[in-house]
């Protein structure tokens, strides 16, 4: 299977949002109980676990082009996008330290995803 395949996803809006959450909050390579208690307020649960076993058998190029893909794959407009982005600044405020990593990670998204 080549790699642009496996980059491709079957997701819905749910699961897409459950793992750019996660991916997210592990920008600071930790994860808080904040950040998590926020993520799980939403997305279910199940979607949740699910989600982060996926990420957790990802890279970090993995992850961004299949987020970068789904996005794209769901039709995701220029307002839905911002919307997300704004739900990835109150992840990353959540634990209230926005961290260098955490700063570069919304600018590289950012780039990519716009």
């Amino acid at each position: 299977m080549s790699i642009k395949l496996q980059l491709k996803t079957d997701w819905n809006n749910e699961e897409l949002k459950a793992y750019f959450y996660i991916y997210v909050m592990n920008a600071d390579l930790k994860e808080s109980e904040e950040e998590l208690s926020l993520i799980k307020t939403k997305v279910s649960e199940s979607t949740f676990n699910k989600m982060y076993q996926v990420f957790n058998l990802d890279n970090d190029y993995e992850s961004i082009h299949k987020i970068k893909n789904t996005l794209h794959d769901l039709n995701y407009s220029a307002h839905q996008i911002q919307l997300l982005f704004n739900e990835m600044r109150d992840i990353f405020n959540a634990d209230d330290d926005f961290s260098v990593l955490e700063r570069n990670i919304a600018l590289g998204l950012k780039r990519i995803i716009d």
